[in-house]
């Protein structure tokens, strides 16, 4: 999601709350009014879901507000058109979104990245990246431009020697042996993050995959300074830019920080996968 987006969003669900305190109602009140579960009224206050027309219209009637309804439902519906911003812009193919990341980069002085199934972008090989690419234009009906998307994400990787940016990667064991490509191409992968850990800017830890609750994350995310945190979905892009939403992201990195090994440990990890690609029959 874009940032307007998010905002959008965010303005949403608090002229929703405003509505429910003004009624005197608590949260878990109107979720027996309008028929839902007392959470979602939580997300959709925080910014962080968008009730249908139906709950809008409960939601008001609920709170003695009914004039409200039809001023909120267009309101919900042009957030809606924005969250789904982000695929459209990528219908254009995949190059367009790796080029206009390049200023937020370059603007960026220390990178928190999070990856939980696959290795992130800055530290992908061309025929891990092309593989890629390649799946995620299928799965959302994109223009294939595999190929010039991947070149501009290999140009961007120049920032990694580059200028005065500071690089913490966490990357789940499960990143170092999800099959995105051939065995031989994972290898050549699995040597690129081995030699990056080696980059004096750069610090690379892997979280075992027996390693508890609290060094895990539902979703991959990445942390541009303090200021900004990118989570991708399936289907959009969130810019999450509030302080109060960024801490809690700084506050599981540190804790997924002090799970992962470092250095040797590290390296060992990585080589157990190695180990685990050659054992293993290659596959279509």
């Amino acid at each position: 999601m874009t940032s307007s987006a998010q905002q959008a969003r965010q303005a949403f669900g608090e002229r929703l709350r405003e509505i429910r305190l003004a009624a005197g109602l608590s949260g878990r009140q109107l979720a027996v009014a309008v028929g839902i579960h007392f959470t979602k009224v939580s997300r959709v206050e925080h910014g962080r879901q968008t009730p249908t027309d139906a709950e809008i219209r409960a939601w008001c009637s609920a709170c003695d507000a009914k004039d409200e309804a039809p001023g909120l439902i267009s309101q919900a519906r042009q957030v809606d058109s924005l969250y789904r911003e982000w695929r459209r812009q990528a219908r254009t193919g995949l190059r367009r979104l790796q080029e206009d990341m390049a200023t937020l980069y370059d603007r960026t002085r220390l990178f928190r990245v999070h990856e939980h199934w696959s290795i992130p972008g800055l530290l992908q090989t061309a025929a891990y990246s092309i593989a890629s690419m390649a799946y995620w234009a299928q799965l959302l009906d994109l223009p294939d431009d595999r190929e010039e998307a991947t070149a501009a994400r290999l140009t961007r990787q120049r920032i990694l020697r580059e200028g005065d940016h500071r690089f913490v990667f966490l990357l789940a064991e499960q990143t170092l042996r999800t099959r995105v490509c051939s065995a031989e191409a994972m290898l050549e992968q699995l040597d690129r993050v081995m030699a990056a850990i080696a980059l004096p800017n750069v610090s690379i830890g892997i979280i075992p995959a027996e390693a508890g609750l609290g060094a895990h994350t539902q979703t991959a995310f990445w942390i541009f300074d303090e200021r900004l945190v990118k989570v991708e979905t399936l289907t959009a892009a969130l810019d999450i830019s509030r302080p109060e939403e960024v801490h809690i992201y700084l506050t599981v990195f540190e804790q997924m920080a002090r799970a992962a090994v470092y250095g040797d440990a590290a390296r060992s990890l990585i080589l157990r996968a190695r180990d685990g690609i050659l054992q293993q029959p290659e596959t279509s």
